[in-house]
């Protein structure tokens, strides 16, 4: 639980007392490799964090293909937020990509706590605005106007995530083939 705690107040510190209620709603889990974490079509009831492992958030498409959006490594934040917010069901599956250790808690007993707690809201805020408008309005501008070849060397940036990844993933995550995805990994070496 202490990563959890750690990645918390790089955005926002917690009182004592605040951190005693979150940690009384959160458990450890694990998962793993190829479970999933949260399933496409069914209720988004928890948030997670990743302690290790590395997890994918995917749907899957009219051709049954997995197509990924993201990839959450270790100290990361995971959840369909957009389902809990509009409590609908979830459009996208999220997946352990490889054996994963994670602290899961209710999103709902996490919203009873936000409206408890001022600093655990100013925590979700700071959160939000820097992954949810700050890192992701960058990719959506980037899905957009540049070329698979052009996004693939951005993810290239971050070598231990590349590694760590499946040919078939990064082909889906950047809407290629894996065989377009040869082809680019041939031209830039």
């Amino acid at each position: 639980m202490k990563e959890l705690l750690e990645q918390i107040n790089t955005y926002y510190p917690l009182s004592q007392e605040t951190v005693q209620a979150l940690l009384n709603i959160c458990t450890e889990e694990t998962y793993h490799k190829n479970e999933l974490l949260q399933e496409a079509g069914t209720a988004a009831r928890y948030y997670y964090f990743i302690q290790s492992g590395l997890v994918g958030y995917y749907t899957v498409d009219q051709q049954g293909d997995s197509v990924y959006k993201i990839f959450f490594e270790e100290k990361s934040f995971v959840a369909s937020t957009a389902a809990i917010i509009k409590d609908k069901p979830s459009d996208f599956n999220i997946i352990a990509l490889e054996d994963c250790s994670v602290i899961k808690y209710p999103a709902k007993a996490f919203r009873e706590l936000i409206n408890r707690y001022h600093d655990l809201a100013l925590f979700q805020i700071h959160y939000l605005e820097k992954n949810w408008v700050v890192k992701k309005e960058p990719l959506e501008i980037s899905l957009k106007h540049e070329t698979a070849k052009q996004r693939y060397l951005q993810l290239l940036e971050n070598k231990p995530l590349h590694d760590r990844l499946k040919q078939h993933h990064i082909a889906s995550y950047l809407g290629i083939t894996p065989t377009q995805l040869s082809r680019i990994k041939k031209e830039i070496n």
